[in-house]
């Protein structure tokens, strides 16, 4: 019967390690970003006779309902889980927890035994090990920041059912931290133990908010999701400045404020500067976005003037599998058709979503952080060896142009011209100074490690 072993050295006890493992988020923090995997019910904690049913694709559209049930549990040794419905004959899952190691063990058996693993045993195990590697890279990176970092925060975040926010909230939860969301509708206040507010109304209860240690702001409508119209511009603009003043007001006039607020910005703040490198001192540039970022910014002002430490992230594009730009650029990629667009010479201030996370964790933990400042990766790129980069994680050449002039016409011209042919050679000169380590520093790194590849 085919075995397979993984261990890593982590910085942590076994205690902790079985902490972070039973705690709410962790199990969604173990997905691998790459695979497509719904969970239909999650089990309570890890004791005995818990169970998780998942729907998850084996290859393409074919999909397979997979049923965990946990069979034995002892803290902080570890616990065990066996597959009770699901694509394979046998599957006996056996988590270690050790004084500054992670250890995994799988029993596994595929479909007819040994003609099973005869025709597809060496692409089973390769799969399972590539699951494995995220599982233990990503469980490293996490439990060592949140361990190193502070305990038992109370953290507010708006936008917590985004992209950001809700890998954050699994991020914060699994370290043992109570996120509350902010809700727009009244109803969720109960249903999520969340805090009632409404932008249009501007509505919210500031009672609610009292005696948080950080608040997360990371509410406002996409930019990317709809046409520009001037509807929908002023709903980008709206959502951003009258949403961050409210909520800072709302703060500064708190007894018990928090220690630190984070507010989102976007390195749109810049511009297109061409091969100017920018950082949080750099003034602001041309155009919508650029206007839109300073207004964002400066709604901030209450809480700063309150004496609350005050961080405005002006993020890049965030690299993810479950939405942003990276989805809407696999087709063509996987297909060999895709390459640079227009020019391919703006820069790309791109950042994976695992260390905006920690970017964020790490600003709301550490006093140095304050003020404007780029999360971004270290390593901004031009588009040019971007699109390079994603072929080469894809094993896909990618030489194929897409003109600036298909583009305009495809989103319209100040939309393509502000988000897609624009550039910023955004450096994060505030994250790096304060002492914050990126998990993904290099592009087509951070790129392999979303893919699987």
């Amino acid at each position: 019967m085919p075995t397979y072993h993984r261990e890593t050295a982590i910085e942590a006890s076994a205690e902790q390690l079985f902490a972070w493992h039973e705690r709410p988020g962790a199990f969604f923090r173990l997905l691998p970003p790459w695979e497509d995997t719904r969970v239909v019910e999650r089990g309570n904690g890890l004791a005995a006779g818990e169970r998780t049913i998942l729907d998850m694709s084996m290859f393409g559209p074919v999909r397979t309902r997979w049923v965990a049930e946990h069979t034995w549990c002892e803290r902080p040794t570890g616990f065990d889980d066996t597959q009770a419905e699901g694509p394979f004959t046998k599957w006996v899952h056996q988590h270690r927890f050790h004084d500054g190691r992670l250890e995994d063990r799988i029993e596994w058996m595929p479909p007819l035994g040994g003609l099973g693993v005869a025709v597809a045993g060496g692409s089973l195990e390769s799969r399972i090990d590539r699951g494995f590697v995220f599982r233990h890279q990503r469980t490293k990176e996490d439990v060592e920041r949140l361990v190193a970092g502070p305990q038992g925060l109370r953290v507010a975040v708006t936008g917590a059912s985004g992209l950001v926010g809700q890998a954050l909230t699994h991020f914060l939860q699994s370290g043992g931290h109570t996120v509350v969301p902010l809700v727009r509708r009244k109803a969720d206040v109960d249903a999520l133990g969340g805090i009632y507010w409404n932008v249009r109304e501007g509505a919210i209860d500031g009672a609610a908010l009292e005696g948080f240690d950080a608040v997360v702001h990371l509410a406002g409508a996409s930019v990317s999701g709809k046409a520009w119209t001037d509807d929908y511009r002023a709903a980008i603009r709206d959502s951003r400045v009258d949403g961050t003043r409210l909520l800072a007001e709302a703060l500064a006039g708190l007894k018990d404020k928090p220690r630190v607020f984070v507010s989102g910005s976007a390195v749109g703040f810049y511009g297109d500067r061409g091969d100017e490198v920018v950082d949080g001192s750099s003034e602001r540039g041309d155009g919508f976005l650029a206007d839109v970022g300073a207004s964002w910014e400066a709604a901030t002002v209450a809480a700063e003037e309150a004496g609350i430490r005050t961080v405005k992230l002006r993020t890049g594009i965030v690299l993810a599998m479950a939405g942003g730009a990276l989805p809407a650029m696999l087709p063509a990629f996987r297909a060999g058709t895709g390459g640079p667009i227009g020019g391919g010479q703006q820069y790309v201030p791109w950042i994976h979503l695992d260390d905006l996370v920690y970017a964020i964790h790490y600003a709301i933990g550490n006093d140095q952080v304050r003020g404007p400042i780029n999360s971004t990766g270290p390593t901004p790129v031009p588009q040019r060896a971007f699109a390079k980069a994603l072929g080469r994680a894809l094993g896909r050449p990618a030489i194929l142009p897409a003109p600036a002039a298909a583009v305009r016409l495809g989103m319209g011209r100040e939309k393509a011209d502000e988000l897609v042919l624009a550039g910023q050679n955004a450096v994060p000169n505030g994250l790096r100074d304060a002492g914050f380590r990126w998990a993904h520093p290099e592009v087509e790194g951070a790129l392999r490690a979303l893919l699987g590849t």
